[in-house]
């Protein structure tokens, strides 16, 4: 049997003719070639040892420093902690990525707060975009957090001539600061006003610095990379420049103070006037005292009204794109969250947020109420009608459609009440209904941390319906609900002589809480 082909190549050839030239010739022609092997091997041994001897040398005369160690040590943290939010992201993009319309910096870590990359599981992607110049100022923002976030060079120097006073022509950080005074009112305004003081900062190039107060940092993870944006607890606000002494106007040309509340003085409405906020461009510190949402008189400030167009082309999303920026809850109050909503929202095909902010008093006027409920989520097909004359809805008309209602209310009867007219009667179409309500706790009203964290969950539950219905829109928990899910929610009408007609609810103008309202000031234009 022939073993190749008669046109065989070079390397057939090759081997044929070592094959009949035997192996004598090639034993020679290796002996010299083992000699050389031995020496280059000897030579390479050599070499290594002077290597290693050098090596040793220069380590002992010169260690490396403890800085340099630290230094390398840490960035292999940050790499670390980089590589598994990239991993465990999916893919994150070296510079960012991008839920829904919120940007996503990589050196966040992931598992510090978990709500920043799950919150697009538990609500429905936004009707609205967010403009492309919002997310270039956001970006510009956070590079101004690390230039002059807490302890840096920068915040150190201003600090410095803050407390001495000293409005020399010498060094200069190029940073400006507003600080948040936290009013510790409930937790609705509080976020209102924070959100407020943040759109503030943007507009006029400062930093914003948020007083830390009893249970911030319990509530929101850190809104921006790599810096924090709580107050320092070593800020001399108390010793130097507390509310009292900055309203006699203490004299230090490097800080202002301003109370912006609705029931504010007729002089601290003039924050909005557009000669007030020229003599602010220069003051380094402004501390700003808000317990309101004070977002839509921005508006009125006629040296604002470009860049908010350009920042908000519709107008009324403001408080919802920047909602969803700084507010992520942390990663307890995320538990709360989430364990309730996949126990009893999270399999219905549509949820429906009810709040209730009226207390329960006479039963003539509770029954009222119940039915203008009912009433108003029959009427726009939000909830399904009863049929009390049958105890099994038709089989000809069976709906196997769910619906989870969530009812936030302090009363606790107004949930008992809808909830057994679910349970006694069919639905006419065969909905299966479920009705939830996670406490009977006034939030309002109870200052203890683990009750605040409880009140941003059920914030957070109700803005992620997909549906609103309300007894009314002065509460400000229910404003952060639906301006953080851009909602627009069904207000009931209020009842005439105690009983309620038609129209039983109206839908809110706008997502926006306090559906654009603007403070009242006495500004010349």
């Amino acid at each position: 049997m022939k073993r190749g082909k008669k046109n065989s190549d070079a390397g057939d050839r090759l081997t044929n003719s070592d094959t009949r030239t035997g192996s004598s010739e090639l034993n020679a022609m290796m002996k010299p070639s083992l000699s050389s092997m031995k020496t280059m091997g000897l030579l390479l041994a050599v070499l290594m040892v002077a290597s290693v001897m050098f090596s040793l040398s220069v380590v002992l005369r010169d260690p490396p420093s403890d800085d340099v160690i630290e230094t390398e040590a840490a960035s292999r943290v940050l790499q670390s902690r980089l590589h598994q939010a990239i991993e465990s992201d999916g893919g994150l993009s070296e510079k960012k990525a991008q839920l829904g319309n919120i940007n996503l910096v990589p050196s966040f870590d992931k598992e510090s707060c978990l709500s920043r990359y799950e919150a697009s599981l538990y609500r429905k992607e936004s009707p609205f975009k967010q403009s492309s110049y919002l997310d270039y100022r956001l970006q510009r923002y956070e590079d101004l957090h690390r230039r002059c976030g807490p302890f840096t060079r920068s915040y150190n120097l201003t600090l410095d001539k803050l407390k001495s006073g000293d409005r020399s022509d010498g060094e200069v950080s190029g940073c400006r600061y507003v600080i948040w005074l936290n009013s510790n009112g409930d937790l609705g305004n509080r976020m209102l006003s924070l959100a407020s003081a943040f759109l503030y900062a943007l507009l006029t190039n400062r930093f914003l610095l948020v007083e830390l107060g009893v249970d911030m940092a319990d509530l929101f993870c850190e809104p921006f990379p790599n810096t924090t944006w709580f107050l320092p607890p070593e800020f001399p606000l108390n010793s130097h420049f507390n509310e009292q002494s900055l309203l006699r106007n203490s004299g230090n040309p490097m800080v202002a103070y301003r109370h912006v509340v609705r029931d504010s003085s007729d002089q601290q409405k003039l924050f909005f006037c557009e000669d007030s906020q020229v003599l602010l461009e220069e003051t380094p510190w402004l501390i700003l005292k808000a317990d309101s949402f004070f977002l839509p008189s921005l508006f009125s400030v006629s040296s604002f009204k470009q860049e908010l167009q350009m920042l908000f082309p519709e107008k009324d999303t403001a408080f919802h794109f920047l909602s969803q920026y700084l507010f992520h809850p942390t990663n307890v109050v995320w538990g709360l969250i989430t364990r309730y909503y996949n126990a009893y929202l999270a399999k219905a095909d549509q949820r429906i947020g009810i709040y209730i902010g009226v207390s329960e008093s006479g039963n003539e006027q509770f029954q009222h109420l119940i039915d203008q409920i009912l009433a108003c989520g029959t009427r726009h097909k939000l909830l399904p009608e009863v049929d009390k004359q049958r105890n099994l809805p038709s089989s000809q008309v069976l709906n196997r459609k769910s619906k989870a209602v969530f009812i936030s209310s302090s009363s606790p009867g107004y949930f008992k009440s809808i909830r057994d007219v679910y349970w006694e009667n069919p639905t006419v179409m065969g909905e299966i209904i479920s009705v939830h309500k996670p406490s009977y706790k006034d939030y309002q009203k109870t200052p203890r941390n683990m009750e605040s964290k409880r009140a941003w969950a059920e914030i957070y539950l109700l803005s992620c319906s997909d549906a609103l219905v309300v007894t009314g829109l002065w509460s400000s928990l229910v404003e952060v609900a639906h301006g953080l899910g851009g909602l627009k929610p069904w207000v009931l009408n209020k009842a005439e002589n105690g009983t309620a007609h038609e129209p039983y609810c109206v839908k809110a103008r706008s997502i926006e809480p306090c559906s654009q309202a603007t403070l009242f000031h006495g500004c010349k234009d």
